[in-house]
């Protein structure tokens, strides 16, 4: 649809031209959305390919650290009996355990409660000023 000139617009009456450019703002609202869901759609993809290939990641890092886990407990074997090796093994994972909860669990204690607590503050400072401005108007 080709766009009318000035002298076209200028002829035709208001409500019809209130009419036309109340269908165009609805066809391009309605363009709008399409173009942000196949976007959304895309990026959502690329999303879940990316969250696959971190879990991927994730469990071949497993797999390596059980296969660090066996190495060691076979290279503390040549020197005490394997029981006894894998045990010092499971107390060495047992307390990096500990500290990454301890660790973590402070973590957590310090970011609650999880409001903005500066913004509350801003915002409130923000209310106070409107006041004095308000009350040093009526002066």
């Amino acid at each position: 649809m080709a766009a009318p000139n000035n002298n076209e617009l200028r002829d035709r009456p208001v409500g019809e031209l209130l009419k036309q450019l109340s269908q165009e703002t609805t066809t391009l609202v309605r363009q709008e959305l399409d173009l942000a869901k196949a976007e959304m759609a895309e990026k959502g993809k690329q999303a879940g390919m990316g969250a696959g290939m971190l879990g991927g990641a994730g469990l071949a890092g497993l797999l390596a650290l059980i296969a660090l886990t066996m190495c060691l407990i076979f290279a503390l074997d040549t020197a005490m009996r394997g029981w006894l090796a894998a045990l010092v093994v499971a107390g060495l994972w047992a307390l990096i355990a500990g500290v990454l909860a301890l660790t973590g669990k402070n973590k957590v204690q310090e970011a609650t409660p999880p409001v903005p607590e500066q913004t509350i503050e801003t915002a409130k400072e923000d209310v106070e000023w409107a006041k004095s401005q308000k009350s040093s108007g009526r002066r």
